[in-house]
């Protein structure tokens, strides 16, 4: 019978844990006491997450889907034209995307604040990892563990050799395959791979020279253009370029001083076969001098072999025709002479273009006007085929004109092309069939009703279109990208693992070796690789006999290949 007697009362929990018991209480509480962070502490909140692997690539991704419409999108930075045009046809979406900045998204406020963003966090990721980087180079791969056998790759032997002859050689042998190895205890530790986090950090930091040659190159670069007809030339000013766009931070004493003069164009072409039309030749021969007062020299400008000329290239960009024309008036008075560079409208330069008398005119009357004409283009003229030429070069050349007089429109202050022709001030001149339109060979003439004047196409010249470019900090964006290309695959292909050969003598007086790895990253190789080692080692250190087998018998190596080393 129990003599244990039972409280008719059971304790409560509060009786039995006392005042901890009534600290587990699982009741809300009124209020919650969190802790204040503080200015400093949100600092470090927000440069912890600015810092981290996922925002970078957050960045990263706003950074390419911000560039996706400046790539859609016209840029008021390349072509004004465009910009004004889709003003014009998208009146409201052109006001939205003009507060948005759209038109001009690479020098955006949201754009910029996302790319200096990006720079800070690698900028802030790279140097603590290349300081902890810097401290691993310092010291010592670390000691083995106590229980190699629980490793990815292992392998043991026993052998006659002395623990100190076994661990001179895995060290002689470990630094003979370019590991880090030192003399750790009882066991050699070796490491190996660490060209891995350099190319990780080589790959940042290119990452880091590419962002600052692209923000280098913005702001201080500048692109030009200039057509030149055979015998013109040029001066590197802003007031020669046919039209010019620079970064924000370039002014116009950063222009190279230099001056050049188009001698000649060749264009040649294939004549036969399929290829038929395709150039063959295609180069601008040059005189050029540098500084006010340079020596003349010559030099030959071919497609994608520019004229470097300080921090300037010249490139040879486009190529046309450019008839001489001359307009007289109805007493015989040369009031035009010049050759008009017509546009190509395709691969057989078929050409366009207009020519404007604007002064010096006056009709049968003597009245002062203005004349224009509408000026079609066609190298090799063909008959039957009024609309197109058939061959690039100057085969059978053959100028179509139509003649307008009256106000051009160049007087009102409003800006117009040079290639086209605003006819809402002007009459066409017209013949008994209602309109005068005529093609005209080299020498011929066409006379203007009512003894109005003549035009005459002389001859043709030849003009080609120069494009004058300076892009700093392109050289360090194409070594910065080859930098991150190499960076990219070190850090891809190149594994680090570790190695340890301990070398213990057993219970018996005979040697025992472990040699186990571990790879430092995913790593099929670290088996492969601590085999190759184990039989290398073992040759040096050969196998000794189990203890219950003869002496005479052959000892048994006990290396685990390759293949089978437990993973």
């Amino acid at each position: 019978m129990s003599k244990t007697t039972t409280d008719p009362t059971p304790p409560t929990g509060e009786e039995d844990l006392g005042a901890a018991g009534s600290q587990l209480s699982t009741a809300p509480e009124d209020t919650l006491n969190m802790p204040s962070l503080g200015v400093i502490g949100w600092a470090r909140w927000f440069w912890r997450q600015l810092t981290s692997m996922r925002v970078a690539l957050l960045l990263l991704l706003l950074l390419s889907l911000g560039a996706i419409p400046g790539s859609l999108i016209p840029q008021s930075g390349t072509d004004e034209t465009k910009v004004a045009q889709f003003r014009k046809d998208n009146p409201t979406l052109g006001d939205l995307y003009d507060k948005l900045g759209l038109f001009h998204v690479y020098s955006s406020v949201w754009f910029s604040a996302i790319y200096i963003l990006l720079f800070v966090s690698l900028v802030g990721c790279i140097i603590p990892r290349t300081w902890q980087f810097v401290g691993q180079l310092r010291g010592r791969p670390p000691g083995a563990p106590r229980r190699l056998t629980r490793l990815p790759a292992y392998t043991t032997w026993r052998t006659e050799a002395e623990p100190e002859q076994v661990r001179a050689a895995a060290l002689a042998l470990l630094k003979k395959r370019r590991f880090r190895a030192h003399l750790a205890g009882d066991a050699v530790a070796a490491e190996k791979g660490y060209l891995r986090e350099v190319g990780n950090l080589a790959f940042h930091i290119a990452l880091i020279v590419m962002l600052i040659a692209f923000a280098w190159g913005q702001l201080f670069k500048m692109e030009g253009n200039k057509l030149i007809v055979e015998g013109g030339g040029f001066s590197n000013t802003l007031t020669q370029y046919d039209d010019f766009k620079s970064g924000s931070l370039f002014t116009q004493d950063d222009l190279d001083p230099f001056s050049f003069k188009l001698n000649d164009f060749q264009g040649t072409y294939e004549k036969n076969g399929p290829n038929r039309g395709t150039a063959r030749t295609f180069q601008a021969a040059l005189s050029y001098s540098v500084g006010a007062y340079g020596k003349a020299k010559k030099t030959t400008v071919k497609v994608n072999e520019p004229l470097e000329i300080g921090d300037s290239k010249v490139y040879l960009t486009a190529h046309g025709y450019a008839p001489v024309i001359t307009v007289r008036d109805g007493k015989g008075n040369v009031v035009y002479h010049d050759a008009v560079p017509l546009l190509p409208l395709d691969s057989n330069i078929t050409s366009s273009g207009v020519v404007k008398v604007m002064d010096g005119y006056r009709d049968a009357k003597g009245v002062r006007q203005q004349l224009g004409f509408e000026a079609f283009f066609l190298p090799t003229y063909t008959p039957g085929n009024e609309v197109s030429s058939t061959f690039p070069a100057l085969g059978n050349p053959v100028l179509n004109l139509a003649g307008y007089y009256g106000d051009l429109g160049v007087d009102s202050g409003v800006p117009q092309s040079v290639y086209q022709l605003d006819k809402s001030h002007l009459k066409a001149f017209k013949d008994s069939k209602g309109q005068q339109r005529e093609n005209l060979r080299p020498g011929q003439t066409m006379k203007l009703p009512n003894g109005a004047g003549s035009i005459t196409y002389e001859s043709t010249e030849e003009w080609a279109n120069f494009q004058v470019t300076r892009q700093p900090g392109s050289g360090w964006a194409l070594a910065g990208a080859i930098a991150a290309i190499f960076g990219l695959a070190g850090s891809l292909f190149i594994q680090r693992r570790r190695v340890w050969v301990r070398a213990v003598r057993g219970d018996d007086g005979v040697t025992v070796v472990e040699m186990a790895g571990l790879g430092r990253s995913e790593s099929a190789k670290v088996p492969e690789e601590l085999g190759a080692l184990a039989d290398v080692l073992y040759d040096q250190a050969p196998g000794a006999p189990e203890p219950d087998e003869d002496s005479t018998d052959t000892p048994d190596p006990q290396v685990v290949p390759a293949e089978r080393l437990e993973k």
